[in-house]
This record gives structure tokens, C-alpha cells and sequence, in this order.
């Protein structure tokens, strides 16, 4: 049987309790102690000064970089599990958002199975769902979408929320603490969020006009922006969801 892929937070859960220090560096004290020791028949004296120094410097690196890594990581303890879930409810929260307010999504829900089940039920509807958006090309995903929705100023003000949303969580206190890949991921998604909210602005601009030309030019580029972003924004939330942030709420356990 194989072994599940390790996800992006697992990975840098892991990574982030090993040096930052680069392996060349121990590589090229660890050459030139050998280089310095064999050079003792040319000329001890100088070589075992020089042997002596070499040896103090890898050490006092080595601890140093050991409680630098040990500090980092009781530092990140504190806070990594709040931080890890906070994104991860983030990311849901986006995803639940799409499928329901710009594509229009309705799970089917089984009145006789409890709520654990139907949540993880509605979840796998939704991970169908984005995966089938993910395939479509640009002209389909815009048939898909909910224009009397997606244009409102509901929906602008909501995706510049979960903008904000993202933008807080980069601007944190402990965001120099995240993976730099994680980081770029939040960006792009954060960059398109405000896109998307640019674009329908740019089709509201045909309410200003009584000319029909002008109307259509302004709806059409608006519809042809916010699709585009659309569709970089459900590769991005995909790659966020695979990385392994996509967490919903707890609820009471079954039975309470």
C-alpha cells in the first residue's frame, strides 16, 4: 500500500525543526580541518594554531545553530497549531464561499444521517465540484457562474473581506515563521481576490452609460476579467486545500 503524499504543512511541521544553516557551510569547515591537519608535516606549529581555531569555530557554530533551531522552535510551538488552523478554516471558508455564492452550489444533504456524515458528505461534493470548475475552459466556467451574484455589491464586498482576511494573516506577527511557499500562495490568492473585486467594479461602469455599446463593452470586459481570475483562484485554492489547509469548524461530537 503506498504512503499519502505529505502535504505541504506536514512537510514544513517537519522542516521547520532542522537548521537553516547551509550543509555547504559544515562541508567547508569540515574540508579545511582535514586540509589544516594534513599540512602538519610542512608545517606543525602553524597548522596546529591554525587546526586549534577551525576546531573552536565549527563548534561555536554548531551550538550556536543548534539554539537558534531550538529557539525558533519553542517560539513556533506556542502559537503553530492556532496559526496552521486558522488558514486552514480560512481556505475552507473561501472554498465554501465560491462553490455557494459564484457557483451556486446545493450538496445534497441525507435527512437521515447525522451531521458528521453529512459534513464530510458536503465536502466531497464540493472537492467534485472544484474539480470539475478546474477542467472547464474559460467560456464554460463563465456559464457556470451566478452573474446576478457574482456582480453585486455583496460579492464585492466579499471577496475584498476574504482579502483582508489573507492580507492579516501575511501581516502577522509570526508570518516569518511560515513557509515561503505557503506565503506565495497567500499572495497570489490574496492578489486575485482583489482582482476578481476590480473586475466587478469594471462591469458595474456600464450602469453609468445609457449608450447600449458602451454597456456591453464594459459587461463583457468585467465578465471576461472576473472569469480569468475565476479560474487562477480555483488552482489556487486547490493547491491550498492539497497543501492541507482546508480545515472546517469542530462541531459537537456526535450524539451531544
Amino acid at each position: 500500500m503506498n504512503k499519502p503524499a505529505e502535504t505541504l504543512r506536514e512537510k514544513f511541521a517537519r522542516r521547520f525543526l532542522s537548521s537553516d544553516m547551509p550543509i555547504i557551510v559544515y562541508a567547508v569547515m569540515a574540508g579545511s580541518i582535514v586540509a589544516v591537519w594534513s599540512a602538519q608535516a610542512i608545517a606543525p606549529d602553524l597548522a596546529l594554531n591554525l587546526f586549534s581555531e577551525l576546531l573552536g569555530a565549527a563548534f561555536t557554530l554548531f551550538i550556536i545553530d543548534t539554539l537558534l533551531v531550538r529557539t525558533k522552535a519553542r517560539r513556533w510551538k506556542v502559537v503553530s497549531r492556532q496559526i496552521d488552523y486558522l488558514i486552514a478554516r480560512t481556505g475552507n471558508r473561501l472554498r465554501d464561499g465560491m462553490a455557494t455564492r459564484i457557483f451556486r452550489f446545493v450538496p445534497d444533504i441525507d435527512p437521515e444521517a447525522d451531521k458528521h456524515t453529512n459534513l464530510a458528505s458536503i465536502r466531497q461534493q464540493r472537492e467534485a465540484l472544484f474539480n470539475e470548475l478546474s477542467a472547464l475552459n474559460e467560456s464554460e466556467l463563465e456559464q457556470r457562474i451566478d452573474e446576478n451574484e457574482v456582480f453585486s455589491d455583496r460579492m464585492y464586498e466579499y471577496l475584498n473581506e476574504k482579502a483582508e482576511d489573507i492580507w492579516d494573516i501575511v501581516n502577522m506577527k509570526y508570518s516569518e515563521y511560515l513557509a515561503p511557499e505557503l506565503v506565495s500562495l497567500l499572495m497570489d490568492l490574496h492578489t486575485n481576490l482583489k482582482d476578481a473585486a476590480a473586475h466587478i467594479r469594471q462591469y458595474r461602469k456600464a450602469d453609468r452609460f445609457a449608450d447600449e455599446i458602451d454597456k456591453q463593452y464594459y459587461r463583457g470586459i468585467g465578465a471576461k476579467g472576473i472569469t480569468l481570475t475565476l479560474k487562477a483562484m480555483l488552482d489556487l485554492v486547490n493547491q491550498l486545500k492539497n497543501a492541507g489547509y482546508s480545515e472546517a469548524a469542530p462541531i459537537a461530537a456526535a450524539g451531544n
